[in-house]
C-alpha cells in the first residue's frame, strides 16, 4: 500500500507501522509444527531513513516494526507454535543492539518515540509468554549487546554459544552516555534478579560477559558449545513448547491477518472501527470509535470463520494502528479527545463473547491484543479526555477507553447518555499494573468495586456515574460546552513536559511492576537523559562515538 500525506512537516510521507513477510528487509520466519523460528538478519542498506547504515545486525524503528508484525503473524496465523526461537543470521552475531549512527543523527522525539515502541514489542513477547502460552527462546549464536541483549532479556530462556568470544553486554553508559532503552536494566534486576552489584559491572564494562561467567552470574540460562548449539537449541525450544496453555491450539488453523484499510488524508486517519481527525492549530486529535453493527458470531467457532473481520480483532488492529500513526507522525498533537458512537446493547452482546469464550485461542489472543493496545494508549505521552455525549456507548469494552484517560466528561440530561458495565471491565484486560482498571480507579477497594459488579448490564445516568466515581465530571446542557471547551483549552496550554510527566505518575500510581518501572521509570530517565549535553552535546559521547574522539562531559551531578 503506498499512502503519501502533505505535511508542514519536513517528511513528506508518514511512519506506518502495518507490513507484510513479502516486504521484510530484515527478519525471516518459518513454522515447524510447535516451533517457529525468527532469524535477525538486518540488510545494512535498509534503514527507514537515510543517513546510516544498519551495521552490525543493528536495528531500528523500520527492524523493530517488522518483528513486532511477525509476532501478530506468529500469534493469529499460526496459532500452533507454542515457542519462538529469536537468532541471529549473520556470522557469530546475534544483534548488536540500536544502531548508533541512526541515535545520533535522531531528534529527540524520535529517539524516545523508539525506545518506546521498542519496550513495547518486547514487554507484548513477555505478555504472549504469561497470556497465551507461547514462549521464547533466544539462541544467542554471537556478540549480543544493548538492545541484542535486552532483545534476548525479553525471552523467557536464553541460551548462548561458547565459544570463547560471544558476550552479553549492556554498554550503553560507558559507550554512548546514555542508559538501555528498552529495560534492559529492569529485567536483569526484577526479571533475572541479578545481584545489584554484578549488574553495575555489567552495565560498565564494554566487552560485556561470555561463557561460565556469564551463566554463574545470572545473564543467561545455559551455554552450548559451537558444535552442540543447533542440537541444543532444538532440545530447548521442544521443552519449552511442552509447556503450552491450551493443549487445543496444537490442531487450531489460524487467521489470515489481512492488510488494514485504512485512508490517509491530510488531517485524518480513518478506519472502518474508528476515525481520527486532527486539529493542527489546536492541537488536538479527535478520536470517534464505533461500536459494531452486526450482532456476534455464536460461538468461537464462528468467529474464527470470519477472520480478520470480526468486530473485536479488526478493533484492536485499528486502535492499535491509531494510536502508533499519531505517537510518530503528530508529535505536536498533544491531546486526544476520545468520543465513541453506537448501540451499546450490541457491544455488551460481543463483550459477552468474549466473556463466555475467553479460553478458545482466538478470543484469549483478540482480547491480548486489545489488552496491548490499551497499555500502549495509557503509556502514550499524550492527554487522554473522555467525553460522553447523547450518541456515546462507552459501555463494557469501549468504556475502558474512558478509563485510561485521564479526564472524563458526561452530559447530564433528560435524554442524555448512560454507562454500562460489563464483565469486560472486571479483569479482562490486565493493565501494566498486573491489575484492571475499574479497580485501580479506587485504588483496589473491594468493597468499591464489589458493589460496581452489582451493576453490570444497567444503564448509569451521569449523576450516578458521578457519584460512583466512574467519570470527573458531569456538566448538564448549559455548562456543558464551556466546562468542556476551558477543560480543553487549558490542557493544551500547559507545558507538554510536565504533563508527560505528571501522566505517567498518575497513571501508574499503587504497586508497581516490572513493565510500570519499565515505562514509567526508565523511559523518563532516558528521555532526561536524550536532552542533557553528556549525551546529545556537541561533544557528547552519542555524538562522537566512531570519531576517534573522546567525549567531554559536564561533570556536575544533578
Amino acid at each position: 500500500m503506498s499512502e503519501t500525506v502533505e505535511r508542514t512537516e519536513a517528511a513528506a510521507a508518514p511512519v506506518l507501522f502495518d507490513t507484510h513477510p513479502e516486504r521484510y528487509r530484515h527478519w525471516r520466519y518459518s513454522c515447524d509444527g510447535p516451533i517457529a523460528t525468527l532469524v535477525l538478519a538486518v540488510a545494512e542498506d535498509g534503514g527507514l531513513r537515510p543517513g546510516y547504515k544498519l551495521k552490525l545486525n543493528s536495528y531500528d524503528l523500520g527492524v523493530d516494526i517488522e518483528l513486532a508484525d511477525a509476532l501478530d503473524r506468529i500469534r493469529f496465523e499460526h496459532p500452533a507454535v507454542r515457542c519462538v526461537v529469536l537468532t541471529g543470521g549473520r556470522d557469530r552475531l546475534f544483534c548488536s543492539g540500536a544502531n548508533i549512527y541512526m541515535l545520533g543523527a535522531s531528534s529527540h522525539a524520535w529517539k524516545v518515540n523508539f525506545c518506546k515502541f521498542t519496550n513495547e514489542t518486547r514487554n507484548g513477547m513477555e505478555d504472549s509468554s504469561a497470556y497465551d502460552g507461547l514462549r521464547f527462546l533466544a539462541a544467542v549464536n554471537g556478540a549480543c549487546a544493548g538492545g541484542g541483549y535486552e532483545l534476548a532479556l525479553a525471552c523467557d530462556e536464553i541460551l548462548l554459544v561458547d565459544d570463547r568470544s560471544s558476550a552479553v553486554s549492556l554498554p550503553e553508559v560507558p559507550l554512548l552516555g546514555v542508559l538501555p532503552g528498552t529495560g534492559g536494566l529492569t529485567r536483569l534486576t526484577d526479571k533475572r534478579k541479578v545481584r545489584r552489584d554484578l549488574a553495575d559491572v555489567l552495565c560498565t564494562t564494554t566487552e560485556g560477559v561470555r561463557g561460565q561467567r556469564a551463566l554463574d552470574w545470572g545473564l543467561v540460562d545455559a551455554l552450548a558449545k559451537p558444535a552442540d548449539f543447533a542440537r541444543a537449541v532444538r532440545e530447548r525450544a521442544a521443552a519449552l513448547a511442552a509447556n503450552v496453555l491450551d493443549a487445543s491450539i496444537v490442531e487450531a488453523s489460524g487467521i489470515a491477518l489481512t492488510p488494514l484499510r485504512r485512508t490517509i488524508e491530510a488531517d485524518a486517519y480513518r478506519y472502518e472501527t474508528l476515525e481520527v481527525e486532527i486539529d493542527r492549530a489546536e492541537r488536538l486529535a479527535n478520536i470517534v470509535v464505533r461500536a459494531p453493527q452486526e450482532p456476534p458470531p455464536p460461538d468461537a467457532t464462528a468467529a474464527q470463520s470470519l477472520g480478520a473481520e470480526w468486530y473485536p480483532l479488526k478493533l484492536a488492529r485499528e486502535l492499535d494502528d491509531a494510536i502508533l500513526m499519531l505517537r510518530a507522525n503528530d508529535i505536536e498533537v498533544g491531546t486526544w479527545i476520545v468520543r465513541t458512537r453506537g448501540d451499546a446493547a450490541r457491544l455488551l452482546e460481543h463483550d459477552a463473547l468474549l466473556a463466555r469464550e475467553r479460553e478458545h485461542w482466538l478470543v484469549r489472543r483478540t482480547i491480548g491484543w486489545l489488552r496491548r493496545t490499551l497499555n500502549r494508549l495509557e503509556v502514550s505521552s499524550r492527554s487522554l479526555f473522555a467525553l460522553v455525549e447523547p450518541e456515546s456507548c462507552f459501555a463494557g469494552s469501549l468504556f475502558e477507553l474512558a478509563l485510561a484517560a485521564d479526564r472524563s466528561y458526561m452530559l447530564d440530561a433528560d435524554r442524555g447518555p448512560a454507562l454500562v458495565l460489563s464483565e469486560a471491565n472486571f479483569g479482562l484486560y490486565g493493565t501494566l499494573r498486573g491489575g484492571y482498571r475499574l479497580a485501580e480507579r479506587f485504588a483496589a477497594d473491594e468493597r468499591r468495586v464489589g458493589g460496581l459488579r452489582q451493576l453490570r448490564g444497567r444503564p448509569l445516568s451521569a449523576a450516578l456515574a458521578l457519584e460512583l466515581g466512574l467519570v470527573t465530571s458531569a456538566p448538564d446542557e448549559i455548562d456543558w460546552d464551556d466546562e468542556v471547551r476551558i477543560a480543553i483549552e487549558e490542557r493544551v496550554a500547559l507545558s507538554p513536559d510536565a504533563l508527560t510527566g505528571m501522566e505517567q505518575n498518575l497513571r501508574f500510581g499503587g504497586g508497581e511492576s516490572m513493565a510500570t518501572r519499565i515505562f514509567g521509570r526508565l523511559s523518563a530517565w532516558q528521555n532526561w537523559i536524550f536532552v542533557r549535553p553528556n549525551a546529545v552535546g556537541e561533544h557528547g559521547a552519542l555524538k562522537v562515538f566512531g570519531t576517534g574522539t573522546k567525549p567531554r562531559f559536564d561533570w556536575k551531578r544533578t
